[in-house]
């Protein structure tokens, strides 16, 4: 053991000393808390947990829900260093329920989006779980600007696992909250996505009835691409249909979006020649 970490235990076990002593509840969690944060400095992490865990209850004892919650966001911290999943979803779970408890809508749904953004990477699902209910919290809260970050945030996921149906509605919702908020330079973009996605599912007719129904709040440029890559399927012309999935504002959308528009199904039942590959499918 390092004579930091030595120090800083001696320093976990002073505090935890000082505990039978405090004045009230509020004073206990308090020395709860800093041990446990000398505890995790220390690199033991179980002890900290349990500390953080004591500050939980005496906080909760004294109604201090706020601080309970914040105790709870640092049990994720500490489950994030041992990569336990079951621990960060409790948690974050845990502490939103205890922000709202104390009104304040804005923290849990921040809560929920640090867990998310901790479990996107290597585990999707669990973030899409997060983001949903970060989505449904600042709706309580009437925040549809921060509602429409937390819709566009599902939506990806949902591509990103193939999702494909449950994208298509959660796209219509993202629409309609940037429609609230007369985000309209957004809605264009998500017009595009949304085609992509039906077209990703082969249905050409809601397709065509998604660019029907919000094109006219496309630019010239999407409109364009949009009405030449229906007319194409329509055609059943594969060549200009790749074409148009192939235009540089497609390809350099959000990164979800981009990867589908390469994986849409054509009429003859190819798909887009995958960057980085020739018409053999050898790499270049």
């Amino acid at each position: 053991m390092s004579a930091p970490d030595a120090k800083r235990i001696a320093e976990a076990e002073a505090l935890l000393g000082q505990v039978d002593s405090a004045a009230d509840e509020y004073a206990r969690a308090g020395t709860y808390f800093k041990a446990a944060t000398a505890y995790r400095n220390a690199k033991c992490l179980d002890k900290s947990k349990d500390c953080f865990l004591k500050a939980i209850d005496c906080y909760m004892n004294n109604k201090s829900w706020f601080h309970a919650a914040k105790s709870c966001e640092q049990i994720i911290l500490l489950a994030k260093e041992t990569d336990t999943l079951s621990e960060i979803e409790e948690y974050a779970n845990r502490a939103c329920n205890l922000y709202q408890q104390h009104g304040s809508q804005e923290a849990a749904a921040a809560a929920l989006d640090k867990a998310a953004k901790m479990t996107e990477s290597k585990h999707p699902e669990l973030a899409l779980e997060f983001y949903k209910r970060a989505l449904a919290v600042v709706l309580i809260g009437d925040s549809t600007h921060q509602a429409s970050e937390f819709a566009s945030k599902v939506s990806r996921i949902l591509v990103k696992l193939k999702k494909f149906e449950e994208a298509s509605k959660a796209l219509k919702k993202e629409i309609s909250l940037n429609l609230q908020t007369k985000s309209y330079g957004q809605v264009g973009r998500l017009v595009v996505a949304l085609v992509l996605v039906q077209l990703a599912l082969e249905d050409f007719v809601d397709a065509k009835k998604s660019f029907k129904k919000w094109g006219n709040r496309c630019d010239p440029q999407e409109v364009k691409t949009l009405q030449t890559l229906l007319q194409a399927l329509d055609d059943e012309d594969a060549e200009l249909a790749a074409k148009m999935l192939a235009a540089p504002f497609i390809r350099h959308m959000d990164v979800e979006y981009a990867l589908l528009s390469k994986n849409i199904p054509l009429p003859s039942g190819i798909k887009l020649e995958k960057e980085g590959e020739d018409n053999t499918g050898s790499i270049k």
